[in-house]
This record gives C-alpha cells, structure tokens and sequence, in this order.
C-alpha cells in the first residue's frame, strides 16, 4: 500500500463485534488487515520475544521491559495490554498501567508503555496504531490522562507534552510527557509509576 494511503484497522474488544476505525499508517503493507485487540495468553510469549527484540538495540534501555510487563501482568496492574496482529501473528504491543501524581488526589491517571513493535515492521505505523487505540481504551474507561517517558518527536503527534513542574526522578524535563484526556489539567507533581518499574532498579 502506498504511503499516506489509508489502511484499515480493526479492533476487537472481547466478543464485541469489531470497530473500524481508518487511520493513516505510514508504508503499511499492501493488502494486509492489522488487527489490535486485547492481549489473550497465547500471546504472552510473542509478546516477550517482540519486546525483547524491540528494546535491544535502544542505549537507554536497561533490558527490563519484559520483566516490567510480567511484573505488572502478575500483579495486576496491567490495565490494558493491546496486540497488534497482522496475517495472524502477533507484530507489535502496548502497555498501560496505573500511575500516582503528587498533589493529584485522583487515581485515573496511567502511564504509557512499554510499547513494542517487532523490528521487521516497525516504521510502518504499527506504533502509532497501538497509541491511539490504547489511548482511546483509557478514554473508555475514564482516564483522566496518560503519563509516558518517551521521544518527544514521536510522541507529540498524539498530543503529547512536557508540563512545567511535573518531574519524575532521573528522567529528564523533556522525556516526561503527559496527554489529558477530556477537559482535566496536567497537574505539576512528582510521577510515581507502579512497582513493577522498580524491576532492576539499582
């Protein structure tokens, strides 16, 4: 399929007959129906290799991101976990799980990540499919915003931004992005995101 051309994109959401939703995706293959659904746990293994695999060649990861999801997967802090699937393998996954905001007394505040695509597929907007319907899954439930430490070039395209006062420790300012959902503001505060995170901290 050409790029810029739209492709569509289905979403399952249990048994609920699927959505179509028709987003832009960038050099998507031709033909080919992505599918993002919830994660089941015949996808638990795909899901670590493709993360493994996403997350090896970045410097500034500490190679825990499969521990992070196990971790909140086990303790129940997986709030949603969204796959892609393409031809009937799983290309690509989302995270998203609760985080705390100081001086913010309101729970519905989660963070973003780790998002993975597996590397044959990446830059073609698999990424950025998983975000919106990830996004659009925290809306539905209520979701007053989403905190991510991410690359503000990417993440900007989904309404993204750094907030004055909002810090978390060792992140730096402009890696500390935050996106309200509906008419809440971004309060400044320190982020606290789960447990899970803290897996290989030193």
């Amino acid at each position: 399929m050409a790029d810029g051309l739209i492709s569509r994109v289905f979403i399952f959401e249990g048994d609920a007959y699927p959505i179509l939703l028709e987003w832009r995706l960038s050099q998507s293959i031709a033909g080919a129906l992505m599918i993002i659904r919830d994660e089941q746990p015949t996808d638990l293994d795909a899901i670590r290799a493709i993360t493994s695999a996403a997350f090896a060649q970045v410097p500034q990861s500490r190679q825990t991101e499969v521990a992070v999801i196990d971790s909140l997967r086990a303790a129940g802090d997986l709030a949603v976990s969204l796959v892609a699937v393409e031809e009937g393998e799983v290309i690509g996954h989302i995270a998203f799980s609760p985080v705390s905001i100081d001086h913010d007394d309101d729970p519905r505040w989660y963070g973003g990540g780790p998002l993975a695509v597996r590397p044959d597929r990446q830059r073609r907007g698999v990424g950025s499919s998983l975000v919106r319907a990830g996004l659009q899954r925290l809306a539905e439930l209520g979701a007053h915003g989403c905190v991510l430490v991410g690359d503000p070039a990417y993440y900007q395209r989904f309404g993204f931004r750094s907030y004055p006062g909002l810090t978390m420790p060792n992140v730096p300012a402009q890696n500390l992005l935050a996106l309200a959902l509906g008419t809440v503001d971004v309060k400044a505060g320190n982020v606290k995101f789960a447990p899970a995170f803290d897996v290989g901290a030193s």
